[in-house]
């Protein structure tokens, strides 16, 4: 990026200039790192029709903007401590506490949406595919619960269909980078390479545009890294829940899953939630039905660019 002053630059959301093209290896390995543990620290795990907006899912449409993209910054300046990205819970349904070093939302960044009405923003971590999220979308699907999928690259190559389908029924398909790394030990030109490379190999393998969230992997974050994906037109998405789910060998019970969502739910709450997780593949249809039971709906995480 040129050194001329931070200078906003106006660019469609048909992206195809960006012309990331890189050679990317196609063999990246298995993901399997991401996530937090059961006190909320960061973990280090190595339909409808076609756009459907079910009646219970209360979710609005929001008018695609036009993506601006930011040159020019200094990076140099901006601090590049690594954080790993914490939070407090509550149990009384009120919003969870969280990392107060700085404040996030500077840098178009959330880690639950700020509205006072019952209701949430499902999100999952994709890395890769272990057998249960197309009956994840099934659920999704029979409870009208709209959902933000981060996925890698490795997941969309070895997983084209099922990435279509989540666009298909009316789901964000999210950037959670290429090859999953620690972001603030990269270089800049590296994080920038994270993101448009995944996001340009998504619109060539399914046809679809990313939706423009990004979840950096296992929850390590800098001021520098969280300007980085705002210059590239990203709002940052954490969590302010999540529980021990991403380890396949280490699984808790259903149970636990739908009297932890039962606990700790809360308005505007964005759980983190892995794909590859049994636990939640058993339990999903029981902790969406019993959030509705206290009068929760589901909305988007496009809410937070109106």
């Amino acid at each position: 990026m040129t050194q001329l002053g931070r200078k906003p630059k106006k660019i469609l959301r048909t992206l195809g200039m960006l012309a990331v093209v890189m050679a990317v290896a196609w063999g990246y390995t298995c993901l399997k790192n991401s996530g937090s543990d059961q006190n909320g620290k960061v973990g280090t795990e190595s339909a409808n029709e076609k756009g459907y907006l079910a009646e219970d899912a209360t979710t609005q449409e929001v008018t695609e903007k036009e993506r601006v993209i930011v040159e020019g910054t200094d990076y140099d300046s901006i601090d590049n401590t690594l954080y790993g990205w914490w939070f407090k819970r509550n149990d009384n349904h009120e919003a969870s506490g969280c990392q107060d070093d700085f404040d996030i939302t500077e840098y178009q960044a959330y880690y639950r949406v700020p509205v006072s009405e019952k209701k949430m923003y499902i999100t999952f971590d994709c890395g890769y595919e272990n057998g249960y999220t197309a009956d994840i979308l099934d659920v999704l699907k029979e409870e009208g619960v709209p959902a933000a999928f981060f996925v890698t690259q490795t997941f969309i190559r070895d997983n084209v269909d099922l990435t279509k389908r989540m666009k298909e029924e009316g789901h964000l398909v999210c950037n959670h980078t290429v090859t999953h790394p620690s972001m603030p030990s990269k270089s800049v030109k590296e994080q920038q390479d994270e993101l448009l490379t995944c996001e340009t190999y998504m619109k060539e393998a399914t046809g679809y545009e990313m939706d423009l969230f990004f979840r950096p992997p296992r929850g390590e974050y800098s001021k520098r890294t969280l300007q980085m994906a705002k210059d590239l037109g990203y709002t940052t998405i954490f969590w302010s829940m999540a529980y021990l789910d991403y380890d396949v060998n280490n699984q808790p019970t259903p149970e636990h899953v739908i009297e932890h969502f039962a606990k700790y739910y809360h308005p505007g709450a964005i759980p983190l939630i892995h794909n590859v997780s049994q636990a939640n593949h058993d339990a999903l249809k029981t902790v969406l039905q019993n959030l509705k039971k206290e009068g929760y709906t589901f909305g988007t995480l496009n809410e937070l660019l109106q």
